[in-house]
């Protein structure tokens, strides 16, 4: 039988964080570049509506409703499924589970199409509800693998495994869908078209097969995310303790307990102000940043004054790249700012930031500007999402039952999300514009650096503020 590794080793640390080079594939190339650009290509009218549940959907309102939906169901399932891997004490089966639904839901949207379209949500709907319910067990590990002055900088490595390993991916799939006749796919065009057509009409349809192929591209894309998730996180689950099984039937008692532990949490934030202080604001904050960043591929598509499909194909996927690799430096910097001036304070500066950019993205319009606002969002997501969850491991109580915390963490992060989301949708569906709807998230974000400087010093702690 396999030797756990003990507490802050250094393999065992490097297995953890390698599970953000496995999944996050997944957030760069089907929730925030690839995808968003796959499905606009399916409308071919101006008007992007499609039907749905009995109703006419803008079609970005309709995707953003979805994974509200989503999230919703994320955060009702994690406190339900915590309380069962508390009992069987094998929380990496779980993490196990919804990986492998995201992966398949990922393959599966091989054949989306909107003549399909319940199926196809289906498909999206499992990618999403994967990546997040493996990520409700992910996070939960932090402090049982790290020691507490570790906790900052593998986190942070864990989201630069992830940049990095998901721009590889992009890189690959980048050409895939910029240059589908390289990699085999067929960009031919009739013969009657290339013999009697005139010169306009052989250009336009070799750009129309080119099209056609680049969306084939597309969709052989998102299985190599499928399969990049699966295989490369089997080495964080050979690693990883799974706990020690205590066996007995699962019945109604063990699967309540996770809401009872929720509950439990909720009484002792009464007695901890800080971290109760703390929870507020990033319920605020995270759920303007995680709306921006499952929309802002879709706001490129939608705002921006492209000059044909081609650039706006192009200049979308460079964006998601640019993000990708000043996040990176965006995560090192956050993590040694945080050394120097304390998490709050660094928190701060980040949430100005980005209401800033919030601001700013309401006036872009012009690829150019786009490109620009991308690298500073890139500068600060992942800073922010790396101390943010250091920050809440390291104001945790003493306690062996961090999966508990971390799921209350989760699900305030993910009803955050829902509401963000749902805000989002709804002013994009009344108004037509998604511009209208980005203003709101500068509000939110000013309320969050508000509420963190709310969150009070604690003398002799770890946590600078």
């Amino acid at each position: 039988m396999k030797q756990p590794l003990p507490k802050g080793s250094k393999k065992l640390l490097n297995a953890w964080a390698f599970y953000d080079w496995a999944n996050s594939v997944y957030t760069l190339t089907i929730a925030s570049s690839i995808f968003p650009i796959f499905y606009s290509s399916l409308f071919i009218s101006e008007i992007k509506v499609v039907s749905a549940f009995g109703y006419n959907f803008k079609s970005t309102a309709l995707i953003t409703f979805v994974t509200a939906f989503t999230f919703l169901v994320v955060s009702i399932l994690s406190p339900l499924l915590s309380g069962i891997a508390d009992y069987i004490g094998n929380k990496k089966a779980f993490m196990k589970f919804f990986c492998y639904v995201g992966g398949i839901g990922c393959i599966g949207l091989y054949w989306f199409s909107l003549d399909h379209i319940y199926i196809s949500l289906l498909c999206y709907f499992m990618g999403l509800i994967g990546y997040w319910g493996s990520l409700v067990f992910y996070n939960s590990y932090l402090p049982d693998i790290a020691f507490p002055e570790q906790q900052d900088r593998i986190s942070a490595r864990g989201f630069s495994l992830g940049y990095v390993g998901s721009v590889i991916l992009l890189l690959f799939n980048l050409g895939l869908v910029m240059f589908p006749g390289v990699f085999g796919f067929d960009i031919s065009i009739a013969d009657s078209i290339r013999e009697t057509g005139t010169n306009a009409e052989i250009a336009l349809a070799l750009e129309d097969a080119k099209n056609a192929a680049s969306v084939e591209a597309m969709r052989v894309a998102f299985v190599t995310v499928g399969l990049w998730w699966i295989l490369f996180s089997q080495y964080t689950f050979y690693i990883l303790p799974k706990g020690v099984k205590n066996g007995g039937k699962v019945t109604r008692n063990v699967v309540l307990n996770g809401f009872r532990e929720l509950r439990q949490v909720w009484r002792q934030l009464k007695e901890n102000l800080r971290l109760k202080r703390y929870l507020a604001a990033f319920f605020v904050f995270s759920m303007s940043v995680q709306t921006i960043m499952l929309i802002a591929v879709y706001f490129g598509e939608e705002e921006i004054l492209w000059a044909d499909d081609g650039q706006k194909t192009f200049g979308l996927i460079i964006s998601i790249l640019v993000i990708q690799v000043v996040a990176i430096l965006g995560a090192f910097l956050t993590s040694r700012a945080s050394e120097k001036f304390g998490n709050i304070k660094t928190l701060i500066a980040v949430n100005i930031i980005w209401m800033l950019l919030c601001l700013a993205a309401y006036f872009v319009i012009t690829p150019i500007h786009f490109y620009l606002t991308a690298g500073f969002v890139g500068l600060v997501m992942g800073g922010i999402q790396a101390l943010a969850r250091s920050t809440y491991s390291k104001f945790l109580p003493e306690t062996a039952d961090t999966t508990s915390y971390f799921s209350f963490y989760d699900v305030a992060e993910k009803i955050g999300i829902v509401i963000g989301m749902i805000i989002f949708a709804t002013i994009d569906q009344i108004t037509g514009s998604m511009r209208n709807a980005i203003l709101f998230l500068f509000v939110f974000f000013l309320f969050g650096i508000l509420l963190l400087f709310r969150v009070p010093r604690e003398s002799n702690s770890i946590i600078k503020n």
